[in-house]
């Protein structure tokens, strides 16, 4: 059963990782870089934005907002793209974290336009052992 879980998160992080790298990758431009500014709030992590560097200028690439309960647990992390015509942050995917006893279970939804609204990946759930 824990080599099943451990399996699982080994796939959704590696699957997660290939998507992050594909985004970064899409430019073919192995000069550019990318400038991560962190915002915290009472020593948390609210949110990181992403610019990637272009000659001498930068702009806007990719936005995590985290949320979190009570206990400083991140329960959230939505991930948003710069959509440079509208000018605006579009929501791309959202991880979704919930605990219970010794176990974390990560939700991974995707952001489905026509409904306006994350649409759970249900294989991509994991549930692992802390």
């Amino acid at each position: 059963m824990k080599t099943s879980s451990i399996l699982k998160a080994l796939l959704l992080f590696a699957m997660i990782f290939i998507a992050n790298n594909t985004l970064i990758a899409s430019d073919n431009d192995p000069d550019k870089n990318f400038i991560h500014n962190v915002e915290e709030v009472d020593g948390v992590i609210v949110s990181e934005t992403v610019f990637k560097m272009e000659g001498t200028t930068l702009t806007n690439f990719m936005k995590h907002n985290y949320k979190y309960d009570a206990n400083n647990q991140r329960i959230e992390d939505e991930a948003q793209k710069w959509n440079s015509i509208s000018n605006s942050w579009d929501n791309d995917l959202c991880l979704r974290y919930s605990y219970k006893d010794n176990s974390v279970t990560t939700e991974y939804y995707k952001w489905n336009k026509k409904k306006k609204t994350y649409v759970l990946v249900p294989e991509m759930t994991i549930t692992m052992d802390r």
